[in-house]
C-alpha cells in the first residue's frame, strides 16, 4: 500500500461522507482516480464498512453497553479463531478483539438493559466451552468514540492543552 492509499484511508476514516472531490482535492488526485483507488480498496477488503458515530445518550435509546472480557482456552490447530468466529455471529457483541495481559478477549456488548447484558453473559457466553472466565464491566458514560470526542464546547471556549 502507497503512501496516497494510506492517506485517503486516513480522510475517509475521519469523515467517510467526503466526496471523491473533497478527497481528490485533500489527496491532490483526480476524483476519477480516487474513485478508482477506494473501489479498488473496498474490492480489497481494506475498507470493510463505512459508519456513524452516534451518541446514544443525546438519541435518548436509553441502551447499555458493556466491556466483557474473556479468558479462554485457545483450540488444537485453529488457536483462538473459532472461539471468535463463534463469538462474534452474536448480535449483542459490537466489537471483538484478541488482547494481551491477563484476558484473552475483550468484547463490546450492547443490550436495552443491564439485566439483558448480565443474562446474555451468563447465558450465552460463560457457559460456551473454552470459556474459562469473564469479567463484565458497565460502561457509565462515553466520552470519545472512534477518534470523535462528545464534550460540548461553548462558542470560542478552548479546551485546555496539556503536554
Amino acid at each position: 500500500m502507497d503512501e496516497t492509499d494510506r492517506l485517503l484511508l486516513c480522510l475517509l476514516e475521519e469523515n467517510s461522507r467526503l466526496s471523491h472531490e473533497e478527497l481528490g482535492v485533500m489527496a491532490e488526485l483526480s476524483p476519477d482516480k480516487v474513485k478508482r483507488r477506494v473501489a479498488a480498496l473496498e474490492e480489497e477488503k481494506i475498507i470493510r464498512s463505512y459508519t456513524t458515530v452516534i451518541d446514544w445518550d443525546r438519541a435518548a435509546n436509553g441502551g447499555v453497553a458493556a466491556i466483557i472480557e474473556l479468558k479462554v482456552n485457545p483450540e488444537r490447530d485453529h488457536g483462538y479463531d473459532r472461539i471468535a468466529e463463534r463469538l462474534s455471529n452474536f448480535r449483542e457483541v459490537r466489537s471483538l478483539r484478541l488482547v494481551t495481559g491477563v484476558y484473552d478477549f475483550e468484547l463490546t456488548v450492547t443490550g436495552r438493559t443491564m439485566q439483558e447484558v448480565a443474562r446474555f453473559v451468563s447465558e450465552y457466553i460463560a457457559p460456551m466451552d473454552r470459556i474459562r472466565e469473564t469479567a463484565t464491566h458497565i460502561i457509565m458514560k462515553t466520552y470519545k468514540e472512534n477518534g470523535q470526542a462528545f464534550f460540548e464546547k461553548e462558542a470560542g471556549e478552548r479546551i485546555p492543552y496539556s503536554p
